[in-house]
């Protein structure tokens, strides 16, 4: 049975995907967008147990969950359950990097290594291109080499004190490949009457589906070889439907999202694709209301360190990576957090046709007995492979 806590943890994650789309599809309109909510969540939740104060109500009301232990304690589930699943490539990871000579605090400390399973590795910021270097170098490893250069130098300087890390990585093949031979190059609408070309993917098996009318989309899931793991396809029926679709999801709990589906013979017709991007999170987690953290002589971060020194983050950066194609996808995301010294004051029987042939969402999640967690979210609406 599932603890409380860990509940919690994850329909916060899920709430913090909405919100965090929401943010970003807006600024990225008529662009890709994928991204890791569960990266960005776990190292914000690692962040948050060294917070005080109106930082710390900041923290528990972004996140949406209640209280530090609450968000450690989850999050320790949360780990050894990612880190456990067999049959497909699923790691996730944390690291603290902590300026030479600034101790942290006994509680912090305890909570992120026992609880977050991070490591700690003292680093002299001030020589910022061999720090960047040593942080990108754990990044790539921990990622597969799909995420590199995820900190630049220009980042770091002798003022920075601690930079958070998480790495996620995943690789799984289909339950169902699809057959190179059947990919053929055909149109995807990029609005209603415009088109580009792009590598299309058919398969016909026995998948979860539903058509969804309150959404007006129809929703199929594709699972890996381990049955566990799927990604989730939300295709508006309208070409132009993106948009409206979006606003709906928001208010949609992604981690229940693959329920009351059916098992059907459906006809796949999925363009190949491959994503990066890189995000400063700074902008968009002050929109969702956690500016403060961001704000020398307000952020409160005194649970950190024995130091006396004022803390407050300069950086929250993503980068996240996908690739779809006939064997399955792999997909990465890597976030840092960046905390410097405060210089400043203190469905029917039929066969069903599934065409992905216009911007969609994709959902890339995991199941347990205890839960569903939605490691990568994004939307499609140029396919390029």
């Amino acid at each position: 049975m599932a603890s409380k806590e860990l509940l919690e943890v994850v329909t916060g994650n899920s709430r913090f995907a909405n919100n965090f789309y929401n943010f970003i599809a807006a600024e990225e309109k008529g662009k890709n967008v994928f991204f890791s909510p569960i990266s960005a969540h776990t190292v914000l939740a690692m962040a948050y147990q060294g917070a005080a104060g109106k930082t710390a109500d900041s923290f528990a009301s972004t996140l949406h969950v209640g209280n530090q232990e609450v968000a450690s304690t989850g999050y320790h589930h949360v780990m050894k359950t990612l880190n456990s699943v067999e049959d497909v490539m699923l790691h996730i990871a944390n690291k603290i990097y902590i300026m030479h000579g600034f101790p942290l605090k006994e509680k912090f400390h305890k909570s992120t290594s026992e609880l977050f399973f991070s490591e700690a590795e003292s680093v002299d910021f001030a020589e910022n291109v061999e720090s960047a270097k040593k942080i990108n170098i754990w990044v790539e490893e921990k990622t597969n080499s799909k995420i590199k250069d995820l900190v630049t130098a220009d980042c770091l300087n002798e003022l920075t004190r601690l930079v958070l890390v998480n790495a996620i990585y995943f690789k799984g093949n289909w339950a169902h490949q699809f057959s190179k031979e059947a990919t053929r190059t055909e149109k995807f609408y990029i609005s209603d009457s415009e088109t580009v070309d792009c590598d299309m993917m058919h398969i016909t098996k026995r998948f979860n589906y539903r058509d969804d009318e309150e959404l007006d989309a129809q929703i199929l899931e594709m699972k890996y070889t381990n049955e566990n793991v799927s990604m989730v396809i939300i295709l508006p029926h309208k070409r132009n439907g993106i948009e409206e679709l979006e606003k709906k999801l928001v208010n949609v709990d992604l981690s229940t999202i693959s329920e009351r589906m059916r098992n059907v013979e459906v006809e796949v017709s999925l363009p190949k694709f491959k994503i990066e991007t890189t995000m400063d999170l700074n902008d968009v987690l002050t929109k969702m209301g956690l500016g403060i953290i961001f704000e020398p002589g307000n952020a409160d971060f005194s649970e950190v360190s024995e130091s006396p020194e004022p803390l407050h983050v300069s950086k929250v950066i993503q980068k996240a990576f996908i690739e779809v194609n006939e064997e399955g996808a792999e997909a990465a995301a890597a976030t840092a957090v960046t905390m410097f010294r405060c210089l400043a004051m203190p469905i029917p029987v039929q066969k069903i046709t599934f065409k992905v042939d216009h911007s969609f969402i994709i959902i890339l999640q995991t199941h347990d007995e205890a839960a569903s967690h939605v490691l990568f979210y994004g939307r499609i609406v140029q396919p390029k492979y």
